[in-house]
């Protein structure tokens, strides 16, 4: 009698909370954590924009990688929807892979509102998020001590694709 009162009153705990309270605890997001130098960033991020399906969007203080810029022309010519957000210090950057993007295709805006446009995100299909220290540049992956964060989430990357908006709101268009 007593396992039959004590389940009913863990059924009855567990039917009381709120759905969301339940939800929170069901629901867990998957990520995977990269650092450099030489620690699979590019790597990482590569793989991830090889494997986008509908977009990408993407927000960049510095970006010298080839290998990101390739991945980046490939998707977009998979057709897959790019759109590249960039700090203004790349329109003469040396190495800056800007004119690159732009041959291909691939929209891009310049932020010049801000001193520094120092976000180093990419936003893929709307769930996963890549963000960190990273620059998207040789020198992150091969002499600098960075982070990458790669996470799927979809609540996570709605409220980066808000806070990417917001700045392509007040970006001008490449070439300026």
């Amino acid at each position: 009698m007593r396992k039959i009162v004590g389940c009913l009153a863990v059924l009855l705990i567990v039917f009381s909370y709120p759905s969301s309270c339940l939800q929170a605890t069901q629901t867990a997001t998957d990520e995977q954590v990269y650092f450099s130098p030489k620690g699979g960033c590019t790597e990482a991020i590569v793989k991830n924009l090889d494997q986008a399906e509908r977009s990408i969007l993407v927000q960049a203080y510095s970006f010298t990688s080839k290998p990101i810029a390739e991945a980046l022309i490939a998707a977009h010519k998979r057709g897959v929807k790019v759109k590249v957000l960039l700090d203004k210090s790349q329109l003469h950057g040396k190495g800056s892979k800007l004119d690159l993007l732009a041959d291909a295709g691939i929209p891009a805006m310049i932020d010049t509102k801000h001193s520094i446009a120092h976000n180093k995100v990419m936003i893929i299909d709307g769930i996963t998020v890549l963000t960190g220290s990273f620059n998207f540049t040789n020198a992150a992956e091969d002499k600098n001590a960075e982070n990458l964060l790669v996470v799927r989430d979809k609540t996570i990357a709605r409220k980066y694709r808000n806070n990417w908006d917001k700045h392509q709101k007040h970006s001008e268009r490449y070439p300026i």
